[in-house]
C-alpha cells in the first residue's frame, strides 16, 4: 500500500442525535484503503443539509458507509489499494458516502476528481456534493437543454448557487426562489433571469405572468410540501419535476388531472445510495462539462464561511440559521 498513514486521526464525532452540541472531536484508527480505494488527507469539507439530517437521527448512512459526517472533500491522496490508478500527492476532490469530517477519508478512486486548476483546496471542498447532485438530476433525470426555461428553489444555498450557475451556462432560462430581497440579487448576479422573494411573492403567478401562461420545463425542488401542487401548476406541456429532498414534508396531496392534461414527468432520486459505478459515470461527465467551466471562471465555487475544525458546532449552528449564501467549508 503506497503511502504513510498515523495509526490514528481525529474526526468529529456524535454523542447521540440532537443539535450541534452533540458534535465533539474525537480519535479513531486511521482508515486503510482496500484495492480500488485511496485514503485522502483531508484539508476542506463541505457542510451539506444530509450532515444535519444525520446529526438529527433522522438520516441514517447506508450499509457499509462511514458512520462519520460529511459527503464531500478536498485534500491530497495519502495512500491507494493496489488497483487505484490515482498517486499518493495528488490533489483530488471527492463525493464521499460518509467520513468527510476527519483528518483522513476513505473514498472510492472512481470518486475522485483532480482539483480545478486556478482553485484552492477550500474552493474545491465545496464542490462535489452540489455538482454530483445537480448533474445527476437536472441534466440526467430533467434533460435540461439550451433554451429551456429552469427553476430551482434555494437559489442562494449550495445546491442554488451551482443550478443556478450550470443551467445558465447550458443556455437555459433561470428562475429561483429566495428568502430575501438581498438573496435574489445574489442569484440574479450569479446568472438568475428571475429571483423571487418567496415571503413576499407567489413564484407560480410570478412564472405564469412571465411566461405568458407558458410555464418551465424543468424544476429543482428539495421544498416538497406545500410547494408540490404550486411546482406542478408551473410546469409547461411534457415539463419535468426533479424532487432531491422533502423539506416540508413527504405526504402531499396534489391533482393528478393536471398531471395527466399537461404530460409531466413527476420524479426525483438520492445520491447517496446510489452505486459506485453511477457516482463514477457522474464523475466522469462533470470532469467533462463541468470542470472547463470551473478553471475558465464562468463557473464559480460560492463560499459563504470558512470555519476551523474544531469549531463544527458553531459551523452547524450557523448553517442551520440559513443565512449562508452558497458553501460552509470546515477547514481541516
Amino acid at each position: 500500500m503506497p503511502g504513510e498513514l498515523p495509526e490514528n486521526m481525529r474526526f468529529v464525532g456524535v454523542t447521540g442525535p440532537g443539535g450541534p452540541e452533540v458534535l465533539e472531536i474525537r480519535t479513531m484508527p486511521t482508515p486503510v484503503p482496500r484495492a480500488h480505494e485511496v485514503v485522502i488527507k483531508v484539508a476542506a469539507a463541505g457542510i451539506n443539509r444530509p450532515d444535519i439530517l444525520q446529526r438529527q437521527g433522522k438520516y441514517p448512512p447506508p450499509p457499509g458507509a462511514s458512520p462519520v459526517l460529511g459527503l464531500e472533500v478536498a485534500g491530497v491522496v495519502a495512500a491507494t489499494g493496489k488497483d487505484a490508478t490515482l498517486k499518493v500527492g495528488d490533489a483530488v476532490c471527492a463525493l464521499v458516502p460518509g467520513g468527510g469530517y476527519a483528518e483522513y477519508c476513505l473514498v472510492p478512486a472512481a470518486h475522485c476528481l483532480s482539483v480545478p486548476r486556478g482553485l484552492s483546496m477550500l474552493q474545491a471542498g465545496g464542490i462535489p456534493e452540489t455538482f454530483f447532485t445537480v448533474w445527476a438530476n437536472v441534466f440526467q433525470i430533467g434533460r435540461l437543454k439550451r433554451g429551456d426555461l429552469f427553476l430551482v428553489h434555494g437559489g442562494a444555498g449550495g445546491i442554488g448557487t451551482t443550478a443556478i450557475q450550470l443551467a445558465h451556462a447550458s443556455g437555459a432560462q433561470v428562475f429561483t426562489t429566495a428568502g430575501t430581497d438581498e438573496k435574489c440579487a445574489t442569484c440574479v448576479a450569479l446568472g438568475a433571469d428571475h429571483a423571487f422573494n418567496y415571503k413576499t411573492q407567489k413564484f407560480a403567478e410570478e412564472i405564469r405572468r412571465i411566461t405568458d401562461g407558458r410555464g418551465v420545463d424543468v424544476i429543482l425542488d428539495m421544498v416538497a410540501g406545500g410547494y408540490t401542487q404550486e411546482n406542478l401548476d408551473s410546469l409547461a406541456m411534457r415539463g419535468r419535476l426533479v424532487q432531491i429532498a422533502v423539506q416540508q414534508g413527504a405526504n402531499v396531496t396534489v391533482n393528478l388531472a393536471k398531471i395527466m392534461q399537461k404530460r409531466l414527468t413527476v420524479t426525483g432520486s438520492t445520491l447517496r445510495p446510489r452505486s459506485i459505478e453511477e457516482k463514477a459515470t457522474i464523475a466522469q461527465e462533470l470532469k467533462a462539462h463541468a470542470w472547463p467551466l470551473l478553471e475558465s471562471g464562468k463557473v464559480k465555487v460560492i463560499i459563504d464561511r470558512i470555519v476551523p475544525f474544531a469549531k463544527v458546532r458553531e459551523a452547524h449552528e450557523y448553517f442551520e440559521r440559513g443565512a449562508h449564501v452558497g458553501k460552509v467549508i470546515l477547514e481541516i
